[in-house]
């Protein structure tokens, strides 16, 4: 779809479930002022589309995990090869290809008692693949259960009240107390997020009731999270950027949060590796993003050095591989 074929109702919808992404569409309708028929319709077809998906995702700091943003250099026919190749393995998210095609960045997560990611000693001793950095997560300032949506409010206050989940009264579930019945709910949550408690209690072996209770104490915990995933273009935004920043330590906890407090910045965290400020910046077109770098990162005067790279095509989120067909869409700022 092209960007004038979404209108207002698309971008609400998107913030609506960015709020809630389990929200039922009565409520939605309620607060949007429409039918619970148009919510439903506008759903299906964003969905089917492969414009919206809703993802219920873990955090790997509360999963005690170590997260690693991976830079791979590649010959210039091998980099979509070795990006497809990455994107089947269920250790690897949010693929892009960068700088030209010759470069691919991803995410890979591993155990705290592992510390390093198998697939960093496996990159370098693959064909084609000329150059790999990879940065270790130190701190998340903008990401996660934070979303660019909520930066691209087309809500009034008044509909976010009415959309906002009401305050959860359930036990923390503790990461320590995920079991195999948990990690197979979590496995269908992450595939749709809206999945039916029917559909959650088949795969994990549990009851309805079980379900509902363990979802909310995983919630509480900080252990699962909903994204809404979408495509870029409903809200006018076709240039997604990684940056690459030096700043002195003593400064990096202050930029980054002035960073991640940008409209453009859809993820932002501290890093270690040859920079140690990683950002996603999302503009409207390419002059947008010369002119975010020339004032908006300009005026950041603990920056010392900037690198970017443009992002040409993703090619997976934290969904499992494959995206729909022709997929565009652009993550909400969860991860890189």
């Amino acid at each position: 779809m092209k960007s004038h074929e979404y209108d207002r109702l698309d971008r609400q919808l998107v913030r609506a479930l960015e709020l809630d992404g389990r929200a039922p569409f009565s409520r939605i309708a309620q607060a949007l002022g429409v039918s619970d028929q148009t919510v439903a319709r506008r759903y299906a077809r964003l969905r089917g589309r492969g414009a919206l998906q809703i993802m219920g995702l873990t955090s790997p700091a509360v999963l005690g995990e170590v997260q690693w943003i991976i830079r791979v250099q590649c010959t210039p026919d091998g980099a979509a090869p070795v990006a497809e190749a990455l994107a089947r393995r269920d250790d690897t998210a949010w693929i892009s290809l960068i700088s030209g095609g010759t470069e691919i960045t991803c995410v890979s997560r591993s155990g705290n008692d592992r510390g390093d990611s198998l697939l960093l000693q496996r990159l370098p001793k693959t064909r084609s693949v000329v150059g790999v950095t990879a940065y270790c997560v130190l701190h998340t300032y903008f990401g996660e259960s934070l979303s660019l949506v909520s930066k691209l409010d087309t809500l009034t206050a008044e509909q976010v009240r009415q959309l906002a989940p009401e305050p959860s009264t359930a036990a923390p579930r503790p990461a320590e107390a995920v079991d195999e019945a948990d990690d197979r709910m979590l496995a269908l949550l992450q595939q749709d997020g809206r999945a039916g408690l029917a559909g959650l209690a088949s795969a994990s072996g549990l009851s309805q009731t079980s379900v509902r209770r363990r979802m909310a104490e995983l919630t509480a915990s900080g252990v699962l999270y909903l994204d809404v995933d979408f495509d870029r273009r409903i809200f006018g935004l076709n240039t997604v950027a990684m940056l690459w920043l030096s700043v002195s330590p003593s400064e990096l906890a202050r930029t980054g949060r002035d960073l991640a407090a940008h409209p453009e910045v859809a993820f932002c965290c501290a890093t270690t590796g040859p920079t140690n400020l990683h950002a996603v910046v999302v503009c409207k077109d390419i002059p947008a993003f010369y002119t975010y770098l020339t004032t908006s990162i300009s005026a950041l005067d603990a920056v010392q050095h900037v690198e970017t790279g443009p992002v040409l095509r993703r090619l997976k989120a934290a969904a499992p591989y494959p995206s729909a067909p022709g997929d565009v869409r652009y993550w909400s700022g969860r991860n890189t």
